[in-house]
């Protein structure tokens, strides 16, 4: 879906100096899920479904249609290949860090081979990282629609591989946090990362679930707390960052227009702001159109870079390389 865009998404430039290149601006990549990047070519080679035309008409048709590329992906080469090309893809916007979010468990069972699928991503994003000198990271997420079981199942896996560093729940907030919440806990205690999303198709009291019963230390989405005044103090003061994907949002029908995207109001109640593209385009143009939209210059660029390096779980040497690269791109 990286390379699909819609009139609602395409914009001209506003003229002025030459802005600074996007593309050249170190950034962390914090909600990215590797199914949806699979390229349109790499689709087609696998005998898939042609892209969509336009916006997605629902939530439940974007599923539908990743459902499918999902299922083309069978053997351990598919999976190394699409890990592989996602490093080499991310490394020319400027990424320069990944926590890439991977549904392990649910392709192990599809497959009949639960540790294939999430071993083959991490040696493609292994040696992409190695190829392309970008560092990665593995989320594994879990539908909120599936068994509990299978959360189970995606925490062992989680646990078993250094790659991996946190798990969270995705899909539709229509179904609670609540059943998964004592598996959730059981990984928090372990170590592992909490990153759900919440606040995407549902409101305030689906970011509060996911911050009570989840554990959530970053928000997936999150555009929805604009609708309570409190969860904006208490997010703002706690320092909880929101991993904002506009693109995705429109392209989901959850947002009219990238003009009518609630990124600036967010911005502006002080809380803490990532831009991502959720896989439905690249990070470079999402930062683009966020100088085109928006208006921001290179110094709001530079911070939203800044708050995607600071909001990640990397390590701080790479936390520290990356923001003095920043610095660089805007001196």
């Amino acid at each position: 879906m990286r390379e699909h865009l819609t009139s609602a998404v395409r914009h001209t430039g506003t003229g002025g100096p030459e802005p600074r290149d996007v593309a050249r601006l170190p950034k962390a990549h914090l909600h990215v899920h590797l199914e949806s990047t699979v390229r349109p070519e790499t689709v087609r080679e696998l005998g898939g479904p042609p892209e969509p035309e336009g916006p997605f008409r629902s939530f439940r048709e974007f599923a539908d249609q990743r459902a499918r590329v999902r299922g083309l992906l069978v053997s351990a080469e598919h999976f190394r290949r699409v890990a592989l090309e996602f490093c080499e893809d991310e490394a020319a916007q400027g990424t320069g860090y990944a926590e890439v979010t991977f549904t392990a468990a649910a392709h192990g069972e599809r497959v009949g081979a639960l540790e294939m699928p999430l071993e083959a991503v991490l040696d493609g994003l292994a040696e992409g990282s190695s190829r392309y000198g970008i560092e990665c990271r593995v989320l594994l997420d879990h539908s909120r629609r599936r068994p509990v079981e299978r959360l189970r199942r995606t925490v062992e896996l989680a646990r078993r591989h250094d790659g991996v560093i946190g798990v969270g729940l995705a899909g539709d907030e229509s179904h609670p946090l609540a059943p998964f919440a004592d598996v959730l806990a059981e990984a928090r205690d372990a170590g592992l990362r909490m990153v759900h999303h919440a606040g995407e198709t549902a409101g305030p009291e689906s970011v509060r679930e996911a911050l009570t019963l989840g554990h959530a230390e970053r928000l997936g989405h999150g555009i929805r707390v604009l609708d309570d005044e409190e969860l904006v103090a208490e997010l703002r003061q706690r320092r909880v960052p929101l991993e904002v994907c506009p693109t995705s949002n429109v392209l989901l029908g959850l947002v009219p227009s990238l003009a009518e995207h609630p990124l600036p109001r967010l911005r502006d109640a002080g809380l803490a702001v990532t831009v991502n593209t959720d896989g439905e385009t690249a990070l470079a143009e999402e930062y683009g159109r966020l100088r085109e939209v928006f208006g921001y210059g290179d110094a709001e660029l530079a911070g939203f870079a800044r708050a995607s390096i600071d909001a990640s779980f990397a390590p701080e040497a790479v936390k520290a390389r990356l923001r003095a690269g920043v610095d660089d791109w805007l001196n």
